[in-house]
């Protein structure tokens, strides 16, 4: 299996996840903060957020899935994800996802983040279009991707069901090409 590459990004980095990660990781998922907008619930324990971390692994194998951990760099752990996912290559495009632990939210990290992952997406994977999908009620998270450059394309009505409650979805799309830097 091809390793992901380490990305830095200032005060954070992305690197590949490994099972020295889990308590981390599960900490993330965990966390009904983070998780209240997620298209599905908060994990419950260690054991699925082990097949989650098995789940990311074949991800990598199949080449349609990328998860990174997010490493503060100061802090030596790792405190979020970020993922490439649906990765069409031939078209050129990939849909993301990201989460962070609510404890490090309004630090910048996600934006350094996401902005190292595209230019990587863009410069060394050759994609030219990234995707997102938000709940309409994660104002912050449209904030973020509105930040980043991403246009409104489109607003998916029930999209999710997530632990019984019907939830929408706004669409979202970044053409890598007006990738803001700044």
């Amino acid at each position: 299996m091809i390793p992901l590459p380490t990305l830095d990004a200032g005060a954070v980095r992305l690197r590949q996840l490994d099972v020295l990660d889990l308590i981390d990781l599960h900490a993330v998922f965990s966390d009904p903060v983070a998780m209240r907008y997620w298209s599905r619930p908060p994990f419950a324990d260690l054991d699925e957020t082990r097949g989650y971390l098995a789940a990311i692994d074949a991800g990598r194998e199949r080449g349609d899935l990328l998860q990174w951990g997010i490493e503060h760099v100061g802090e030596g752990r790792v405190i979020g994800t970020t993922t490439l996912f649906a990765i069409d290559r031939q078209q050129g495009r990939a849909e993301i996802g990201y989460i962070l632990g609510s404890s490090h939210w309004g630090q910048g990290h996600a934006v350094s983040a996401l902005r190292r992952l595209f230019r990587y997406a863009r410069d060394e994977m050759g994609l030219r279009r990234i995707e997102a999908d938000v709940d309409p009620r994660n104002a912050p998270s449209l904030r973020l991707c509105e930040r980043l450059g991403f246009q409104r394309e489109g607003y998916a009505r029930e999209r999710w069901v997530v632990a019984g409650e019907v939830q929408d979805a706004v669409l979202l799309g970044l053409l890598l090409r007006d990738l803001m830097e700044g």
